[in-house]
């Protein structure tokens, strides 16, 4: 017998499904890819059904390249894409509408009018977020509102809401199980992260019954059990629920106060652990909730870019610049010269700091000359650029610099971007040995939940091996770099 972890990583693009042993290693992992579905410029949705029915293929995947037995799983944890709406039928399961992702703007013009009402700071005393159409209050008000008869379904008590967490989880306990967690919850403009509960005034104002909304725990928590799945036995718990860059903070062991990683995935999240203190922040960051000491909650200041690691598939899929992401290093390495080609990837709006939801993308410095490989440099540089802004907002608002930053992600492979970030910073850059650690969060606090793993400590000494890059560029020249991307943004932003 060979126990093990079952890990369920839902992003943005693609799920992947994990099995993790007694020291925290990765047994064997499958993953696929879903469509992702854009109905109008700025719009994005994913099918729940779609992504529900490669969950559980995967898991019975992952448990088959493993040579494990699907009796010996001890618990599931979920990491998921935070924000992401789903509406469904409290009865059938059956989605009433596709997912509606955090990327999708279509909410911007509904914000646009709360704001107007003088709402804002109403919503963010009391969630600790900006009124944006990234999160999904507004998401579940355009459902209500715009797809046929789901409003009278849902004052019926007749429909279920739930982000991408709860869904799977409804559909690994059998339809039983209608749960999230306090870091899940804290993206949905309508919870009260002081009071820890839907606030039931921001339900009224954004006209969302009360019924529609789920459970809400800790992030380990007896969350229902599997029942009646193809790829598993019934029973097994599922123990953890964690939205993704909380999941990668809780992975990279960040449980003390002062602690901070980077996560460079589809979008790039910095998340600084801020304990038992909720703080606003003055410098356009959001306060969200997280898991401290043996997965407790806590607070943390958020700072958060839309397209990341997504510029680069952009490139690849739209572009045709080069077949794979991992090219990317090379071409960024083999230009010997400098230019001034800044490349501003605001496909969704400009995130934290700037907040500027009509924001677009823009490519600056262009001449006759440029080439597709220096637009794939300035991409990559992009991510760098905009994690500086995060990184410069959350030093304003601690009062304190940053010793290092760690980071996590696929995309933290690419030696030029992590060098290129560690220059423009001006600090160390440290990147474990298991990037997925957004996963690996999720299995550890279904692993301390049950008892597979003991305590925090233990988990620190499961591995201590790491990359490190430290700064090399000349001071003149990080100016230059910073001073032309400001500009760029300057231009770029619409307010």
């Amino acid at each position: 017998m060979r126990e093990f972890i079952i890990g369920i990583d839902a992003g943005t693009t693609g799920i992947r499904a994990f099995c993790f042993d007694k020291k925290g290693k990765v047994i064997s992992m499958a993953y696929e890819e879903f469509k992702q579905i854009f109905p109008k410029p700025g719009w994005v949705e994913h099918s729940p059904l779609e992504i529900w029915e490669k969950t559980e293929r995967l898991i019975a995947a992952s448990i088959r390249k493993g040579k494990l037995k699907a009796k010996d799983a001890v618990a599931i944890g979920i990491t998921n894409q935070r924000e992401t709406t789903v509406i469904f039928d409290k009865k059938t399961g059956k989605p009433v509408y596709n997912a509606i992702v955090w990327q999708c703007r279509r909410t911007s013009e509904y914000c646009g009018e709360l704001k107007k009402q003088g709402l804002e700071s109403e919503f963010r005393n009391r969630t600790g977020l900006v009124l944006d159409a990234y999160f999904s209050g507004t998401k579940i008000n355009w459902i209500l509102d715009n797809v046929k008869g789901v409003r009278e379904r849902a004052e019926r008590g007749d429909l279920l809401f739930g982000t991408i967490d709860t869904w799977l989880l409804y559909n690994l306990s059998g339809k039983r199980s209608h749960a999230t967690d306090h870091t899940n919850a804290s993206r949905t403009l309508i919870f009260n992260i002081q009071q820890k509960k839907w606030d039931e005034d921001l339900l009224k104002i954004l006209k969302i019954p009360h019924s529609l909304l789920p459970e809400v725990h800790s992030s380990r928590a007896s969350f229902g059990k599997t029942h009646g799945l193809k790829s598993l036995p019934d029973g097994i718990p599922i123990a953890a629920l964690v939205g993704d860059q909380q999941g990668a903070l809780f992975g990279q062991l960040c449980t003390e106060v002062g602690e901070a990683k980077n996560t460079y995935g589809t979008g790039c999240f910095l998340l600084f652990n801020t304990g038992d203190e909720f703080k606003i922040s003055n410098n356009g960051l959001i306060t969200t909730l997280a898991c401290g000491p043996e997965g407790r909650t806590v607070y943390a200041l958020e700072g958060s870019v839309f397209i990341g690691g997504a510029v680069i598939q952009w490139l690849r899929d739209n572009l045709k610049f080069f077949k794979q992401s991992k090219d990317t290093q090379k071409i960024a390495q083999s230009i010997k010269n400098d230019d001034d080609v800044v490349f501003v990837p605001a496909f969704a709006g400009l995130g934290a700091p700037h907040w500027d939801m009509n924001a677009r993308g823009a490519i600056y410095g262009i001449t006759r000359d440029t080439t597709p490989d220096q637009i794939t440099r300035a991409a990559l540089k992009a991510i760098a650029f905009q994690s500086l802004d995060l990184v410069n907002a959350m030093e304003q608002d601690i009062g304190k610099e940053l010793k290092v930053l760690k980071v996590d992600g696929g995309a933290t492979f690419n030696d030029f971007l992590m060098q290129f970030q560690s220059d423009v910073l001006g600090k160390k850059v440290i990147r474990p040995e298991n990037v997925d650690t957004t996963v690996l969060g999720a299995a550890y606090l279904a692993g301390l939940e049950t008892g597979f793993y003991k305590s925090v400590d233990e988990l620190k000494k499961l591995s201590k091996k790491y990359k490190e890059y430290s700064p090399k560029m000349k001071l003149e020249q990080k100016s230059k770099e910073i001073h032309n991307w400001n500009v760029a943004v300057t231009k770029t932003k619409t307010s």
